[in-house]
């Protein structure tokens, strides 16, 4: 299988947005309306994917629709 190759950070962003939309539309379903898809990236950039190496697309799509709530919202508390 061939390996995606992105050339910036803002490519791959734009890559996950179907996933990351995903996920904050079912967070306002749970009454969560003031998240934002940064605050879903930063989340995971600096507390998931900062420590892990070869992230493979799939895993990054895996780690944004499994969220946990709490510890987004801690995260968002505690860097307003």
């Amino acid at each position: 299988m061939e390996q995606l190759k992105f050339s910036s950070v803002d490519e791959l962003f734009n890559r996950l947005k179907p996933a990351f939309n995903t996920k904050l539309n079912e967070l306002k379903m749970h009454g969560l309306k003031h998240l934002d898809i940064k605050d879903m990236w930063l989340f995971l950039s600096k507390n998931k994917w900062s420590t892990q190496s070869s992230l493979e697309l799939c895993d990054m799509v895996s780690d944004i629709l499994n969220i946990n709530e709490a510890e987004l919202i801690s995260f968002i508390n505690q860097n307003k």
